[in-house]
């Protein structure tokens, strides 16, 4: 009986030091080409962090083109008030700073 204890015991211990001593083989992530990096980052929000409607953080999904420039918000429903009176917001925006 303390054999297969010991054998239990002794095989958990290889096992823990296999997973430690191995880690995590997490893949590398793909990089793209520098072409695709420049409009990538032609496509970000220039400068604009916040919702012009509410004011809560952005989400990069959630935008609306006015006047040749992206428009970003925090909810669908900012984005059906900007876009419902749009020239209520520019002002809030820095896409549209003078």
């Amino acid at each position: 009986m303390k054999t297969k204890y010991a054998i239990a015991l002794l095989a958990a211990a290889v096992l823990t030091g296999l997973v430690i001593s191995g880690g995590c083989k997490k893949e590398p992530e793909p990089t793209m080409p520098p072409a695709e990096v420049n409009e990538a980052v032609a496509d970000e929000p220039t400068n604009q962090t916040t919702c012009p409607v509410m004011g809560g953080a952005i989400d990069k999904t959630l935008f609306a083109e006015y006047k040749g420039k992206k428009v970003y918000f925090c909810c669908s429903i900012c984005k059906g008030k900007f876009e419902a009176d749009p020239e209520k917001y520019t002002a809030k925006l820095p896409q549209f700073a003078k």
